[in-house]
């Protein structure tokens, strides 16, 4: 005798073997190009401690992940936890319901409020990706070089131009290897770079958001008064540089220093002889505040069928172990957590060290100020490359940011 197994019956079963198979088995959705990291490194320290959970990075290349991310939560094929972007691209997820509302998750006060901000409702008043790592802005150096010519790591601007003079007057290196042809890395690794000194970091940037200040102040035209002033030092052609063409001079011992992100440091460690120092201060008893750019989150989908299981992975991403064990397996991605972390790399070590004696902030068009049009980021774009190149001045260019954000922003609204 056959059994008759009705189609709803065959229904539940499948959904019953599905749920079967699904506990204990998590996934990690990405764009970070760091998968060997992950299984070899991150995921054992992580099993061994919860064996019995299964984890899987899955990587989406970059410039697809926003779009493909939005149809698999859409779809509800996306994985368990979420790797997000900072600021609006996951707010809007969150805002759609495909994220968890983590504000009460253990372990969240291990970081302080400028790493949770990028992560949060406007108010603050919910968060909906853990911090997960930052990015830091500087400036690296060819130590060999600077030993060649007697130099030593600038502390002021004054430093900073008279290094620049006598590696231009030798003759031999190019005293700043970037270029204004992507016109991001004039923003990034200049404006923002060494912006935070001028606008007083978290003050600054929280007061052009509260209508309190205006990116046309003195402060903000001496960012540009300085980036003016950088043109002449970084060769010839870098009107036609790219960023890739500046790693490879600054990688080929071509040029004494780069204006650098911390995720270049393994563009060039195995390289030469690398020093960093950290963004000029006009003068020596200054206070300093370094670019301390929240990078990556992690969140909950909303939609998981094992969010026991994720909370478990999330949890343990807010412990010091974690923050070690990321910080020292991606030299250049600093964990945001509030852990004292012993880094093994030189130059990472330096740069975290940062933290102990200046202010961090972050790139001061991420949040809320990239919402309209013109885009404040793209804005911060055309002019650092305009007063680099000689085309725009530095008040010009100052008052042009102002413009944009008037053509659409209203402080409280």
């Amino acid at each position: 005798m056959k059994l008759k197994i009705l189609p709803y019956a065959i229904g539940t079963s499948i959904l019953l073997s599905a749920s079967i198979a699904q506990a204990g088995n998590i996934s990690i959705e990405s764009w970070r190009e760091d998968a060997a990291i992950w299984n070899d490194v991150i995921i054992p320290a992580f099993n061994a401690k919860h064996p019995d959970i299964k984890v899987s990075f899955i990587h989406t290349n970059a410039t697809d992940y926003n779009s493909t991310l939005d149809k698999k939560l859409a779809d509800g094929t996306a994985g368990d936890l979420i790797t997000c972007r900072p600021f609006d691209d996951s707010l809007k997820l969150f805002q759609a319901g495909y994220l968890t509302d983590i504000t009460e998750l253990d372990g969240m006060g291990n970081f302080p409020n400028f790493a949770k901000a990028a992560w949060q409702t406007d108010n603050g008043a919910q968060s909906f990706c853990l911090p997960m790592a930052s990015v830091i802005h500087g400036f690296f150096y060819n130590k060999t070089i600077f030993k060649e010519l007697g130099l030593t790591p600038p502390k002021t601007n004054a430093e900073f131009y008279s290094a620049l003079d006598k590696v231009k007057a030798s003759g031999k290196y190019t005293p700043i290897a970037m270029g204004t042809n992507d016109k991001w890395e004039a923003a990034t690794m200049g404006f923002q770079n060494i912006g935070p000194n001028y606008w007083k970091g978290e003050d600054g940037r929280l007061a052009v958001i509260d209508g309190d200040e205006k990116l046309n102040e003195p402060q903000y035209v001496k960012v540009f008064e300085q980036l003016a002033k950088w043109g002449p030092y970084m060769g010839e052609g870098y009107q036609t540089r790219t960023y890739n063409d500046a790693i490879a001079m600054f990688g080929d011992q071509k040029a004494a220093i780069y204006p650098a992100g911390s995720w270049d440091i393994a563009a060039f460690n195995t390289k030469l002889d690398l020093g960093v120092f950290m963004p000029p201060v006009e003068k020596a008893d200054d206070e300093c505040y370094i670019s301390d750019h929240t990078d990556i989150g992690v969140g909950i989908n909303a939609n998981t069928t094992n969010k026991k299981d994720a909370e478990t992975f999330l949890k343990w991403m807010t412990t010091g172990e974690f923050a070690a064990i990321y910080t020292n397996a991606l030299p250049g991605f600093f964990s945001l957590s509030n852990h004292f972390i012993d880094v093994d790399d030189p130059t990472a070590k330096a740069m975290i060290a940062w933290r102990d004696t200046c202010d961090s902030t972050i790139r001061n068009s991420y949040q809320i100020l990239n919402r309209g049009e013109p885009s404040l980021e793209l804005e911060i774009w055309d002019t650092s490359v305009g007063v680099i190149n000689g085309t725009m001045t530095p008040k010009d260019a100052a008052d042009r940011l102002q413009k944009g954000m008037d053509a659409w922003y209203k402080p409280g609204e």
